[in-house]
């Protein structure tokens, strides 16, 4: 029997959103400045009168923009190691470290940047779809490469993933609105099943 997990990570397998946390974490006084400058915008996408993608771009692009990947990717090591396990929640972590891993593929289906992310996935054995952050000559653009992965779009990406691989089974995890299509799409959806 052939199956597929598909984790979300944010809220799924975390107590917390980690891209505010990363971002505080890489630098406090930047942040703070930064998310008081953005609270309209983040007010508006909670009014639904902006979008995600352009809001999240630029907010993490005030932060991080025109800093060197090395630095980048080195904060991300030290975030990980000073937060994990602790934000992670136990019964997810139970869940993922009693997985049968014969014949299974797991992924890690995130809006959150690959910057942060990778650290996680990589101890928790999974492969990771993300949101990919754009560096140029190993410097953070602020952009991304191809869209933001989130709600369908993880979807999409899931499938690139796979691409025509075939399984028996395919269980999905999520705990919001924009995990929906992913939860609709699996043989299994599985909704805030670790809260």
């Amino acid at each position: 029997m052939k199956k597929l997990y598909c984790f979300d990570f944010d809220g799924t397998i975390t107590y917390k959103d980690t891209m505010f946390m990363y971002l505080k974490f890489y630098n406090p006084s930047k942040f703070r400045v930064q998310f008081l400058k953005h609270i309209p915008l983040f007010i508006l996408l909670k009014l639904k009168l902006a979008e995600t993608e352009k809001v999240k771009k630029s907010f993490i692009g005030s932060i991080l923009k025109g800093q060197p990947q090395i630095k980048i990717e080195e904060k991300a090591r030290q975030f990980f190691e000073e937060n994990y396990p602790k934000i992670v929640r136990e019964n997810a972590l139970d869940f993922i470290s009693n997985m049968d891993r014969e014949n299974t593929k797991s992924l890690m289906v995130t809006a959150s940047l690959d910057i942060w992310t990778k650290p996680f996935a990589e101890k928790l054995q999974m492969q990771l779809v993300s949101t990919r952050a754009e560096f140029s000559n190993g410097i953070f653009t602020g952009n991304f490469i191809g869209k933001n992965c989130n709600g369908k779009e993880k979807l999409v990406r899931i499938k690139q993933e796979i691409s025509d691989d075939k399984y028996d089974k395919i269980i999905a995890f999520g705990d919001t609105s924009s995990d929906r299509p992913m939860l609709k799409w699996a043989n299994e959806g599985h909704y805030q099943f670790f809260h």
